[in-house]
């Protein structure tokens, strides 16, 4: 999600308590819209990054650094001459607006003490970094944005710096509860979406979050709330205004499928407990979340090409299926063709010259039958063409089973290859995936380049009763699992008729508790193409009734005795501990 007023209000809150009256110590620019102010006094010291890239604004502290280019950018520079060693007076924030202002406070060259500001807006695509004078007039700005950009406002320097008004909201912190009620009966939109349209600083999903604690309809039309759900909202509303006033947060991220979604400033009770993680601070969570979400992101992008392979090959195979089974369903009439051979050679004596069909029992079924002859054929020639039919479809189908039956295996396989991919974490995980698609053929190695070494681990859980649970992530991991690290009293789980992982829970000779084969399934469920569903069948066994065909596809693995369950994908609650080799 993007920044909102509030999660910017708990920034102020934290960047107040550790930069004011402390000195800048250092500026670097390392990349085009960002800077790192390096920043000394009794807080010790700290960093705080400023971003204001389009895609992803960003305002926090970090202890990380970034390399900096070996010639500072000008924007850099000028800031380095006016605020090298600059007392930070001041963090503010308009209103609820997404902007910090910087009050800072610095000796010129002739020793005079003097006054700035650096601004930040983090306005998604409108994002900047603003340097202006005691006057409120632009210096310079990391982006300068002319009136051909922008007809609002002109950013450049020597102009005057103001805050455009373009929407048109009520001030939250301003609002009396009758105001806040005006407001909403106003507007003929769902009440999540006349929230965050109506207030100042508040998004979408603290909206539905508002509409949750109320216990109101989010979709129901505001104008027609009636008094008591209006009171109820309107409660809601100006609890969060208090808690903004009185700097009162609860720094929380939230997840779907195991997966970072949302986060913010106050608490998301709309989610279960066990789908929230809770931190300290808002830069520690802000960290969190984008390195989390940029892990993916950074995964998705390098894994492009391989998906791409998988998903044309995926595409060629499955037309060529369909055309082998609509062929291979075209023999089924072999046999009509070999039995108006038969009986042609039993009852043709009696076809006259020239007879294009001949009537006859099949003897078969005890019925008429009706069959089609050249003319310019005798009866036994006829015959002999039927044969000829049935020995050629006879082959075709021979054939097509067999060809049908390989680009079936070929389907499943990219399919598996196409699981692991979305699975994948690390890029370590994607060189084991590559391997298998040069070894399958898909992929041509580059000339006499080696093997990559393999890093990636499969995934290792923990039970609630102590267990430990491996999961692969690919099929060379699958088959490792399977077949060199499970022993014959090991519980082995896949999904039924799905791609996805082989699961491993390392029984140790136990009987285990029940509560260990639903988490295995889950897992299961999890790490497949059926992640998200909430009902998923599982197949599980012991390993040792699993079994490998000669010359199958990797992962592929046929068992003939196993129990079933159906459970949902949810795992959260199922403890992960870091990865490890598979000894």
């Amino acid at each position: 999600m993007a920044f909102d007023g509030v999660t910017i209000a708990g920034i102020v809150s934290e960047l107040k308590g550790k930069l004011v009256g402390n000195r800048i110590y250092k500026i670097a620019q390392p990349e085009k819209d960002e800077l790192i102010l390096t920043v000394k006094g009794s807080c010790g010291q700290v960093r705080m990054l400023m971003s204001a890239d389009a895609s992803l604004p960003l305002l926090y502290l970090t202890e990380k650094n970034k390399t900096s280019p070996m010639t500072a950018p000008n924007f850099c520079m000028l800031l380095r001459k006016h605020l090298q060693n600059a007392r930070i007076v001041s963090v503010t924030q308009p209103g609820l607006e997404r902007i910090v202002r910087f009050e800072l406070e610095h000796l010129n060259e002739l020793g005079d003490l003097c006054r700035k500001y650096l601004i930040i807006e983090l306005m998604g695509k409108h994002s900047n970094i603003i340097f202006c004078d005691d006057e409120d007039r632009i210096i310079d700005s990391i982006k300068h944005i002319s009136g051909m950009v922008s007809s609002v406002r002109e950013v450049l320097p020597g102009r005057a710096y103001f805050i455009p008004r373009t929407q048109d909201k009520a001030e939250l912190l301003e609002c009396s509860a009758d105001e806040m009620a005006a407001v909403l009966k106003e507007k003929s939109l769902p009440v999540y979406k006349a929230v965050y349209t109506g207030f100042t600083g508040i998004s979408p999903c603290i909206a539905q979050e508002l509409c949750y604690r109320a216990g109101i309809d989010a979709d129901l039309p505001s104008s027609e709330l009636e008094a008591v759900a209006l009171d109820r909202i309107v409660s809601e509303i100006g609890a969060l205004a208090d808690s903004v006033k009185k700097e009162e947060f609860c720094f929380n991220v939230v997840y779907e499928n195991n997966q970072p979604v949302e986060y913010a400033a106050v608490r998301l009770g709309s989610y279960a407990r066990e789908q929230s993680r809770d931190f300290a601070s808002i830069s520690a969570l802000l960290e969190y979340y984008y390195a989390e979400k940029n892990v993916i992101t950074r995964i998705r992008q390098r894994s492009v090409d391989l998906r791409k392979i998988v998903q044309t090959a995926l595409e060629r195979n499955v037309k060529k299926y369909d055309l082998q089974v609509k062929q291979l369903q075209d023999t089924d009439k072999r046999e009509k063709y070999r039995v108006y051979g038969e009986l042609l050679n039993a009852y043709g004596y009696g076809v006259e010259t020239g007879a294009k069909s001949m009537e006859a029992l099949n003897y078969y079924d005890n019925q008429m039958i009706t069959i089609p002859l050249d003319p310019t054929l005798s009866a036994g020639e006829n015959a002999k063409k039927y044969f000829d039919k049935y020995q050629k479809l006879k082959r075709t189908c021979e054939a097509l089973t067999t060809l049908t039956k390989e680009t079936k295996e070929e389907i499943d396989h990219l399919k598996s290859v196409s699981t692991s991919l979305d699975i994948a974490l690390k890029e370590e995980d994607l060189v084991q995936i590559k391997e298998e698609l040069i070894e399958s053929g898909y992929i041509r190695r580059k000339g006499n380049a080696k093997r990559e070494k393999i890093t990636s681990r499969p995934f290792h859980y923990v039970s609630s009763d102590g267990y430990h649970i491996y999961v692969g992530k690919n099929n060379y991991q699958n088959e490792e699992l399977t077949f060199k690290f499970a022993t014959g009293n090991d519980w082995w789980f896949h999904t039924k008729g799905i791609p996805g992982s082989h699961v491993v829970v390392k029984a140790n000779g136990d009987e285990l508790p029940d509560r260990v084969f639903e988490e295995a399934g889950k897992l299961a469920a999890h790490y497949s193409q059926a992640r998200g569903q909430e009902k998923v069948e599982i197949d599980y066994t012991q390993k040792k009734n699993v079994k490998k065909p000669n010359g199958s596809k990797p992962g592929f693995v046929v068992y003939y005795t196993n129990y079933s369950l159906v459970i949902d994908s949810d795992i959260s609650g199922i403890e992960q501990i870091e990865e490890d080799r598979v000894k």
